[in-house]
């Protein structure tokens, strides 16, 4: 047997990559577009519940991206009291596999990964669906993902105004001192929903509810605003959708019917968001093959559960980047 060795980064090598904001940008965007393009593979997540979903689970997402030449299965644990523990909420680990044989690849510490990769997510539906004049910020919850949500969305937008708001106050100060740091700017500290997100141009509500519970009210969205829920739980009055010009999700497959968890769960479980009434993945836009934006009057809801190829397509950008720098280890295999 041929000897195979596996590419090992860990969170420390992850950090040293120190990956710009426009190569998480560009190489999520790939991954988008390959998908567009009917060039990947997205299994909807499955779940892990040890004890109760209240105390947490773990995600299991799986992709292929043909362009990348990676299968890739990534587990995300994600516990809500880890910050008692002086832990992140979501720690994940990502395997890179060989599509044609199955040959290990590399493992990542995708801890990293998977907040990068939803900023770029959501950032990149800002780009294609939110107005290219959109100057306030409304950001609800203080995670990982959530400082990547800020920190690509104003490298895109150079907001005027940043509102955020987090129920535990010690986290929002915080968020908001780490974000003033790195984007050298003004960051408004909210200590309730409506004064954070109401007539922002972006709205984005990455909340930890326990269960779901309306706190984001329909009437908060003005014409033209640009709205992105992505809670576990949703947050959302029921009517919200029946304002939006356009709703776009990320993938059809892992937000449609008889899947749990998420911010339209009740809204599609409930026939009031279906495949038919779906404006467009967001692949089919970042491609071309559907529009994104078509006026400035356009109110658009953006909903994302969180793309294994967006996985994928990082992990890649990493090991990458980490040849060129000789930063990580090589694990022997076989």
């Amino acid at each position: 047997m041929q000897e195979i060795w596996i590419d090992y980064l860990n969170a420390i090598d992850t950090k040293a990559l120190a990956l710009t904001n426009d190569e998480i940008l560009d190489a999520v965007s790939r991954a988008l577009d390959a998908q567009g393009r009917g060039e990947t593979v997205i299994e909807p997540r499955v779940h892990l519940v040890p004890e109760s979903s209240d105390k947490g689970h773990f995600n299991v997402l799986r992709g292929y991206v043909k362009p990348l030449d990676y299968a890739g299965v990534k587990v995300v644990g994600d516990f809500v009291d880890n910050y008692k523990q002086g832990l992140p909420s979501e720690m994940a680990v990502l395997n890179l596999f060989d599509p044609r044989t199955g040959i290990p690849k590399a493992i990542i510490d995708a801890t990293a990964i998977t907040d990068m990769r939803t900023g770029a997510v959501t950032a990149i539906g800002a780009r294609h669906l939110a107005r290219k004049d959109s100057r306030v910020l409304g950001h609800i919850g203080a995670r990982g993902t959530s400082y990547w949500n800020v920190r690509l969305l104003d490298h895109l937008f150079d907001f005027e105004e940043i509102r955020v708001h987090s129920r535990r106050p010690e986290s929002r100060d915080a968020f908001a001192a780490r974000l003033e740091k790195d984007l050298g700017k003004k960051i408004i500290v909210n200590d309730n929903w409506e004064d954070c997100l109401k007539d922002a141009d972006i709205m984005i509500e990455a909340s930890r509810l326990p269960e779901p519970t309306p706190l984001f009210k329909t009437a908060w969205v003005k014409k033209g605003a640009f709205v992105v829920p992505y809670g576990t739980m949703s947050a959302l009055e029921f009517d919200m959708t029946d304002i939006m010009d356009k709703v776009v999700v990320d993938d059809w497959g892992q937000c449609g019917p008889g899947r749990p968890y998420g911010a339209l769960r009740r809204h599609v479980d409930e026939g009031k968001v279906t495949a038919e009434t779906l404006h467009a993945e967001i692949g089919q836009i970042v491609c071309g093959a559907r529009p994104g934006r078509e006026s400035d009057d356009e109110t658009i809801l953006f909903w994302h559960r969180g793309l294994s190829t967006t996985d994928v397509a990082l992990g890649a950008a990493m090991v990458d980047k980490a040849k060129r720098m000789n930063i990580g280890q090589r694990l022997r295999f076989a």
